[in-house]
């Protein structure tokens, strides 16, 4: 009785309550009769309960007779499949296949209790516990679809069922549409102007005609079309299949073009930027244009692919093309000076963690403020160790007492921030490494200063963008801003040595990535009382820290024989400063052509990277979610210290392993 859930004493209860009653009244009013009832009443919920019994009974024994068939009609339902079908345990061990299962694998031998993984290598035990329906299988030349049903028996017991699905001809036909669909390249000679100014007249018909001549091949080869529609840019529509053709090739005619010596004096360089799998071929085109710009926001000489939603990058392992012209610089000077001028009040932002190009950077663009007569702030979350000299010089020599209200949190910051206001974004252009972010939504006059080269993320809505990876520094390009911007310009003594300083911290006192331009940003500023030796002074460091850095060089690990690894352990609030001073030091050792420094940074690991430009720490750093410039880049990792050593170590081989395969490739 208790088991049925149809028939229960609650459906006719009220009925034999009332009968009950009734006889009691009955007896009241007659004893014989009241008895009689009684005796019927009784012998009702007798007989109502042997038959609700039965029913039970009956109703149970129906229920397992179904319950067998289908059974009975699963068992034979499941061997019969046209599909292959096999069960594993917990631990992903095969208890059972059917024949089709069998059939799939072409073998006679047992595959019982054998780890599902040793037979299809894409299906592993993370996977299939991972939540997703499914999982993609290429077996003997056909690809299956592997769905994935999870039977728990218990907290420590269950059964996995796994049926495939044969997609092969959908497989095959996609890849197809694919193959045949159109990508539009965009090729840019990205040192045109160069090239044809260091370029006797006499030759230079012959140097554009060979790098002509070049391109051709190169698009003849893959069965492409190619119209050149100005002097140094390229337009080249050709199929999918063909382009991952090209990308195994790692884009080889980068290689092609800088080695092409027909008088030219200088190498020439290819920005190429790919467009593919979007709804027509204008929006492919303009994609493809926007890879170019992105290639040569990196430094040129490289080629970036859109596939999807994410980049894939070729080349840019040199270092940038150096541009002698600051013709760009005047234009970008005239630029801000309107925007300044029609804008509100300015605020100015470095990125987190802030170095002394950030700041130098920052204090030049006050002084730009300033020469057109306009309200400036700089977005300060906290003086760090790296910039607390220059900080304190700056509140001491600067002329205006009230220079320390220049200086106003992010909070302040948005709530000072107007549409009308006008953000100045220096040193970095990621949205994620803003001083704060909240101010790029606030403000419709976003301008953008940096040297870095351009990474995936990037603020799109800038309208001056002043992106030079061939800079030494962001400082270098505000120099030149600065004195463009007016005839006759005076800057205070500490900002121009702020500005110096700025440049000397990322040249590694002027050894790396240094131009024409570098020194003679650098003599502006020495001319506008700049003291190299007050500069100098900004760097020195504490006792602590000097020991600090040297119990990180001293104890490093050389990987790969010419790539240093240091660990700083010390949780403190220097820890990037030194960590970034410790990879500068490593550079110093015979043989070493990077150096890597992890350290603690809150509940991330920070990774310094710096290079001599042999080797691109940016394109190692990116492979870890990082960024920055050929030889000083840098990212941080939501791992421990001994997972993070392990990632930037399989970082590093992948990099070394490409740039083999693509030197022998050239060969």
């Amino acid at each position: 009785m208790k088991k049925s859930k149809f028939f229960k004493w609650s459906d006719v209860i009220i009925f034999f309550i009332a009968l009950i009653l009734l006889s009691i009244v009955i007896v009241y009013y007659n004893a014989v009769l009241g008895v009689i009832a009684f005796i019927i009443t009784v012998y009702l919920v007798f007989y109502e309960s042997k038959l609700m019994q039965y029913k039970s009974n009956e109703f149970e024994r129906y229920i397992e007779n179904i319950d067998k068939q289908f059974d009975e009609i699963t068992r034979r339902a499941i061997f019969s499949m046209p599909f292959p079908l096999v069960i594993l345990n917990g631990d992903c061990k095969i208890k059972w296949y059917n024949t089709k299962f069998k059939e799939v694998v072409g073998t006679e031998e047992t595959y019982i209790n054998i780890e599902i993984e040793n037979i299809f290598s894409e299906i592993k035990k993370d996977s299939i516990y991972s939540g997703v329906r499914y999982i993609e299988v290429k077996f003997n030349e056909k690809f299956y679809k592997f769905y994935i049903n999870i039977f728990e028996k218990d907290s420590d017991n269950s059964d996995i069922l796994l049926y495939a699905v044969d997609y092969t001809g959908e497989y095959k036909l996609n890849k197809e549409l694919i193959d045949t669909s159109l990508v539009a390249v965009n090729i840019n000679i990205d040192n045109y102007d160069e090239i044809y100014e260091n370029t006797e007249d006499n030759v230079r018909p012959m140097v554009f005609a060979e790098v002509d001549r070049v391109i051709n091949n190169f698009v003849q080869q893959y069965k492409g079309y190619s119209v050149k529609f100005e002097q140094e840019d390229y337009f080249v529509i050709i199929s999918h299949e063909n382009l991952e053709q090209i990308m195994e090739n790692k884009f080889n005619i980068l290689d092609q073009v800088r080695e092409l010596e027909e008088g030219n004096k200088i190498p020439i360089t290819l920005s190429i930027g790919v467009g593919t799998n979007q709804e027509n071929i204008l929006e492919t085109f303009k994609v493809a244009k926007a890879c170019t710009n992105i290639a040569l926001g990196r430094g040129g000489d490289q080629t970036v692919v859109k596939i999807g939603d994410h980049y894939e990058y070729y080349g840019g392992k040199r270092q940038s093309t150096y541009k002698s012209s600051a013709v760009k610089a005047r234009v970008i000077a005239n630029g801000l000076v309107k925007i300044l001028e029609q804008g509100g009040n300015i605020f100015i932002m470095g990125h987190k963690n802030p170095d002394m190009d950030s700041i130098g950077s920052c204090l030049g663009i006050m002084e730009a403020a300033n020469i057109v007569g306009k309200n400036s702030y700089i977005v300060l979350d906290r003086v760090t160790p790296a910039i607390e000299n220059i900080y304190n010089s700056v509140l001491k020599n600067y002329p205006d007492e009230n220079i320390e209200e220049k200086f106003i949190s992010p909070n302040k910051a948005i709530g000072l921030c107007e549409a009308e206001s006008v953000v100045v974004v220096l040193d970095h252009h990621r949205r994620s490494h803003s001083e704060c972010e909240e101010l790029l939504d606030l403000s419709k006059n976003i301008v953008l200063i940096d040297h870095h080269r351009r990474g995936s993320e990037y603020i799109e809505n800038a309208i001056l963008t002043y992106l030079e990876p061939h800079a030494s520094s962001t400082s270098e390009l505000v120099t030149e801003v600065i004195f463009y911007m007016s005839e006759k310009v005076k800057i205070p003594k500490v900002i121009a040595e702020a500005l110096l300083a700025g440049i000397t911290v990322d040249t590694k006192n002027f050894i790396l990535q240094t131009g024409v331009r570098t020194f003679e940003a650098a003599s502006i500023l020495k001319r506008q009382g700049a003291d190299s030796v007050e500069v100098k002074q900004l760097f020195r460091d504490d006792e602590k820290t000097v020991k600090l850095k040297g119990d990180v060089v001293a104890n490093s690990e050389i990987y790969k024989n010419r790539i240093a690894i240091g660990v700083l352990n010390e949780k403190i609030e220097e820890s990037i400063l030194i960590a970034a001073q410790a990879a500068d030091e490593m550079l110093n050792m015979n043989g070493i052509e990077a150096s890597f420094v992890l350290t603690l940074n809150g509940d991330k690991i920070h990774i310094s990277g710096r290079s001599l430009g042999q080797i691109s720490v940016q394109l190692i750093l990116e492979k870890l979610g990082g960024g920055g410039h050929l030889t000083s880049a840098g990212t941080q990792l939501e791992e421990s210290m001994d997972g993070a050593i392990n990632q930037l170590k399989n970082a590093i081989t992948d990099y070394l392993e490409e740039d083999e395969n693509e030197s022998n490739s050239n060969r």
